[in-house]
């Protein structure tokens, strides 16, 4: 039972790290067509698409990190994850754009470190 908790937490970071550059990904692609081609911006940019995003970052982060932190007993997963989290929460309250895209980038790029170091930590 512990190793099978154990390979699906390892499975989860490898989630978070995969959602984090589907998220990094998002952000550059939609700042490239609706900034350059001037297409897409009702979708891309779309509020709504921003608050799931962030809401899966939260419920995966929790689970992996927060449960890695528990186990293995090391704060900097736990440090950097809610730094980049808090990074991401910052880009809904800013007008879209470079600032916007700044936040999240460096949000997102932070939690998935923080899912790196999580899945160093506990092997």
């Amino acid at each position: 039972m512990r190793t099978a908790w154990l390979s699906l937490r390892d499975r989860m970071d490898r989630v978070g790290i995969t959602l984090s550059g589907l998220c990094l990904l998002h952000c550059v692609a939609g700042l490239l067509l609706v900034t350059v081609l001037g297409i897409g911006g009702q979708w891309l940019l779309a509020p709504m698409i921003h608050r799931i995003g962030l809401a899966l970052a939260i419920a995966v982060g929790l689970l992996t990190i927060g449960v890695g932190v528990l186990r293995h007993g090391q704060l900097p997963p736990l440090i950097v994850g809610t730094i980049g989290l808090l990074l991401m929460g910052g880009g809904l309250f800013v007008e879209h754009g470079m600032e916007e895209a700044v936040l999240t980038i460096s949000g997102v790029v932070l939690l998935a470190v923080a899912h790196i170091l999580n899945l160093r930590h506990a092997h």
